[in-house]
């Protein structure tokens, strides 16, 4: 290990002399192919963070693919459905669960993860290997790699994919430093351990509390606690469906996540899996094509002209009566606040993407309205009564 490491630029191109250090001792991370930049290593130290209070919460390996200092997606390795397989086009049917739980965070909003940052909690193994060299993305992080995963990584990118390997028994000091216009700004690190004990204090008439749900508020709280705030999450099936970051209202939040989780939702569409799409089609295009069919600008993909370059056979269109019905049969979905609600309409766009349990702190002046709203929707409400906040 190095005492630092110099970087390919800063934030932009024009803000040179960039590198990370550290004052003593030596950096807990060795860049085994590549030069990441100075944004990627903020996303890797992040993601990393992440991932691995995830699989110390859940006891599962876990994943996240990073974009711009927020999780687009957050995962742990549960099997993959039949239908799994077919929404986030993995042909393998038998990946190791390090490798399934990155085709989740990679898979659930796949338009922001183009281009990601990859992080592993357990050893990157061939699997995923060859997931992440089929894919756009900048790097991966994770405690080490098999030869054969690494052998494939350094085939990426003409052999300039960064790869990362962290000490996973690095820890940091308590006191963390940042500057902002010359300025050193000092706080104690965000140390607090998020597991079930922060989901006791159940404030809704609907006292329901699966062990499924406690699992993905989990998974959604520890993703806000390294997502931009104001922030919040949707989760389902171990894995985080829609992530909200960066916004100033937090309804927008709650609008921008719960849209990711619909277009989750409504890509399992009968309608959507079965898509002639035309063979040789690049990844991106694909993506890109099937995001337009579901949304509200569909006739741009089925106009004459337009759909031959994509599938072979014109697509029926996919009515928003259709995308409605599709959506009403979303349920058990988990939804987490990295700051309190401080109106009922968060719960009412939630109910629209099939939210039934949400944790948040509580403290709102107006939260007998927030419970009141979750009470009409029978929803569950915990509050945990701690922030996540995240700059």
């Amino acid at each position: 290990m190095a005492k630092e490491i110099a970087l390919k630029y800063g934030c932009n191109p024009n803000q040179k002399s960039s590198r990370i250090y550290v004052e003593n001792g030596e950096l807990p991370v060795e860049v085994l192919n590549g030069r990441p930049g100075y944004i990627n290593f903020l996303d890797a130290l992040n993601s990393w963070q992440l991932v691995k209070e995830l699989k110390e919460a859940t006891g599962l390996p876990a994943a996240a693919s990073f974009k711009h200092v927020s999780p687009a997606g957050a995962a742990v390795g549960l099997p993959l459905s039949e239908v799994d397989r077919k929404i986030y086009f993995v042909d393998d049917s038998d990946l190791s669960p390090i490798a399934c739980a990155y085709v989740r965070a990679r898979g659930a909003d796949r338009m922001s993860s183009y281009g990601d940052w990859a992080a592993l909690s357990d050893v990157c193994d061939a699997d995923t290997a060859r997931l992440l060299k089929k894919e756009v993305s900048d790097g991966v992080i994770a405690p080490g790699y098999t030869e054969e995963a690494l052998e494939i990584l350094k085939q990426k990118k003409k052999g300039n994919y960064n790869v990362v390997k962290i000490d996973p028994s690095y820890v940091p000091e308590e006191i963390e430093h940042k500057q902002v216009f010359g300025i050193t700004f000092e706080q104690g690190r965000n140390t607090i351990k998020i597991d079930h004990s922060l989901l006791t204090n159940i404030v809704s008439d609907n006292k329901n509390l699966p062990e499924s749900a406690k699992r993905d508020l989990l998974i959604a709280l520890i993703a806000l606690k390294y997502t931009q705030s104001n922030s919040v999450a949707y989760a389902k099936d171990g894995q985080c469906i829609g992530i909200g970051a960066g916004q100033q209202s937090r309804v927008h939040c709650v609008r921008l996540a719960g849209n990711k989780a619909d277009n989750w939702w409504l890509r399992q569409n009968p309608k959507v899996l079965n898509l002639p799409f035309k063979e040789g089609i690049r990844r991106a295009d694909r993506d890109n094509t099937i995001d337009v069919y579901i949304s509200e600008e569909h006739d741009d993909v089925l106009r004459d002209g337009t759909w031959e370059n994509f599938f072979t056979e014109k697509p029926e269109v996919f009515t928003r009566e259709e995308k409605r019905a599709w959506l009403d049969e979303l349920q058990g979905v988990s939804l987490a606040s990295d700051a309190f609600f401080p109106f009922g309409d968060n719960i009412e766009r939630a109910h629209k993407s099939g939210v039934e349990f949400i944790v948040e702190p509580g403290g709102s002046i107006r939260d007998d309205n927030v419970i009141d709203t979750c009470n009409r929707y029978g929803m569950t409400l915990v509050f945990n009564g701690v922030r996540l906040f995240h700059h």
